[in-house]
This record gives C-alpha cells, structure tokens and sequence, in this order.
C-alpha cells in the first residue's frame, strides 16, 4: 500500500522587528540612564558642568550598550521560540542577558576610555565592579520585559492564526459556493430538476430542497469554526443526491459513519471537498462512471474520515496552490496543529483521501 502524508501547512514568515520596537527600547535605555545619573547625583557633590557631563554619559552609554543589543536578541529569539512551538526558556534568556552584559561593559569601557573620560590604566580596574552592577540591573529588568514580550508575542502570533483561520474558512466556504453556483453545477442541477417534475414531482421537489440547503450551509459555513460531523455528512449526502440526479446509475456510493462520531467536530465543508473532488476527477471523467465510499472510525483516540474512490489517484505534492485539497490541509494545520492530517493511499482496487485529528 502506498501512503503520502501532506505536510502542515505553516507560516514562519521573516524575523524582523516590529514597527516602533527600537525607538521604544531606545526610551527605556535613555529613562534608565537618566534615572541612574540623577540617582547618582543625589548622592555625590558635584560642583563642576562637566562632572554633571560625565555623570549622565557614563549610565547612558553603559545603558544603550546593553539594553539595545538584549532587546533584539532576545526579541528574535522569542520569535524563533513561538514559531517553533517551545516553551520559554529561563537558562537562554540568562546566558543572552549575561553575555550581552559582559559585551556592553568591555564596549563601554573602551568608549569611556576613547572619550578620555577613564583612563586608560583603570579600564580593568573599573570593568570589574561595572559588570558585576550592571549583570544585577541587567538580568532584574532583563527577565521581566523579556517575560512580558514573550507572552505578547504569543499573544500577537495566536491572533494572526485566528485570523488566518478565519480567512482559510471564509475561502473555503467562497469557494465552495463559487462551485456551488458554476454554471454547469447550477445548470445541470436546474435541468435534472426541471427533467424530474413532469414525471416525479415529488424527487424534483426533494432535489429542490437538498440544493437550497447546501447553498444556505455553504453560506453559513465561515461562520462556525468547527461542525458536528452529523450535520457535515448529511450535507455530503445532499451533494452526492444531488449529483445522482445528473449521472443516475453513474455514481454509486455508499456512506458508513458510525453513530459514536456524530459529534465529533471537524471543519465545515471538509468531507465534501474530498467528496466534490472524486465527482469531478473519477464520476464525471468516465462514461462508466464509478464509486465513492465515506468511512469514519475512531482510532487511537484520533478521529479519521476517509473518501474512496476507484479512480487513477493523485500525488498530494501535485495539488496545485488554491486548490481544495490545499485549501483543506492549511485549515486542518491551523485548527489542530501538527496534530492533524491529510493523507492519501492506494490500497488494492481503491485510493483513498483521508483526514485525521484528535477526536
């Protein structure tokens, strides 16, 4: 038997800083030096304009030199951190404040040194106190904003996924009306209608109310995040009745869902794609027509809905971009993570497109 699994679809998108990230860590930079020279001044007598000078310029430069670089580095990594789903690391943060720290003091000292603020001579002797103060400053505010980014990135990025999955599901369910009312479904569907009533009036009527309750669930379907998956199929069953009046004896299928999977909630319009997808690549392909069998089973604690069909098959990496099944495998990855699905299989006579994820 030979099975390929789609990949989930997600979005690492580039590493760069947010619009106004700089500018605001630049202010903290600049509070906390001000903060630290007046804090000094209050306890020193200063009698002269350049001592006042030196005393704001020396806990600016040591300021900027290590809160600007453990602002990005940090930043970045708590990017990298959320995109790959880890867990807030304390150890890393610590070894970035701590390395960015040492890195600050010794710049800072040969900056002092250059200005002729410090001499020279004493650049060892004053590195030593400097990066022992500033590692306590550092990794006491260090920690705090880099705990408070952290779960603001998480915040942001669960926000632009919810929003994605919105859009996903608006697209699915346009796309899904959009086949719903192509002219050949529209037309076809309003000529097996208008061919049924002299002679069944009562299956026209029936066919009637099937199409209009698969356009109104389509219409309703970006809606709901997730549908029971005993309304999703009774749609399936309005779809297939509904093609059947087009083919007749060319579409044979069967549906077995057991009763215990009723409620299981999937996203809405997702069996029909893969039953929307056989019609239009098996059924409508061949005068003989063929079969599509719907399953489901629960397996593992793991929900699988599979659409079978007795047609050539397809390889999911040649599904082009915007196609259905794409569309599907995107929703699939942002509503259940890695821990949903999309695969397909030959076994035997039949090749089959099946979806699972946790019950």
């Amino acid at each position: 038997m030979y099975v390929e699994t789609m990949p989930a679809a997600t979005e690492a998108g580039p590493y760069k800083l947010p619009r106004g990230f700089m500018p605001r860590v630049c202010g903290v930079a600049a509070a906390a030096g001000v903060a630290s020279a007046v804090l000094h001044l209050s306890f020193e007598h200063v009698s002269r304009l350049s001592q006042v000078f030196t005393a704001f310029a020396i806990p600016l430069i040591y300021a900027y030199s290590i809160a600007v670089p453990s602002a990005v580095l940090l930043y970045l990594l708590g990017r990298r951190t959320i995109a790959g789903k880890r867990s807030f690391s304390l150890l890393r943060t610590i070894g970035v404040l701590v390395a960015t720290n040492t890195v600050g003091c010794l710049f800072t000292g040969v900056v002092l040194a250059a200005l002729r603020i410090d001499p020279w001579n004493l650049y060892w002797v004053r590195f030593r106190p400097n990066v022992a103060f500033g590692m306590v400053i550092t990794l006491i505010f260090g920690l705090g904003m880099d705990f408070y980014h952290h779960m603001r990135l998480r915040l942001d990025l669960a926000t632009i996924e919810e929003e994605r999955a919105r859009k996903l599901a608006a697209e699915a369910r346009l796309s899904s009306l959009e086949s719903r009312t192509h002219p050949h479904f529209l037309f076809n569907t309003l000529n097996s209608i208008s061919s049924l009533i002299p002679t069944d009036p009562k299956r026209a009527e029936d066919v009637l109310g099937k199409f209009a309750a698969l356009l109104r669930f389509s219409l309703g379907a970006n809606q709901m995040g997730l549908a029971p998956l005993e309304q999703e199929m009774q749609i399936v069953r309005d779809y297939l009745e509904i093609e059947r009046t087009r083919f007749d004896t060319r579409l044979r299928y069967s549906i077995s869902v057991p009763a215990e999977m009723e409620s299981v909630r999937i996203p809405p319009l997702s069996v029909e794609t893969l039953v929307e997808n056989s019609i239009k690549h098996v059924i409508a392909q061949r005068p003989g027509g063929g079969e599509i069998h719907v399953s489901g089973a629960i397996a593992d604690g793991r929900a699988v809905v599979s659409v079978s069909d007795d047609g050539p098959g397809f390889a999911l990496d040649s599904v082009p971009l915007g196609h259905g099944l794409d569309n599907l495998s995107a929703r699939l990855a942002l509503l259940f993570g890695g821990e949903a699905r999309l695969e397909v299989a030959r076994d035997g006579k039949y090749f089959t497109t099946r979806m699972s994820f946790p019950r």
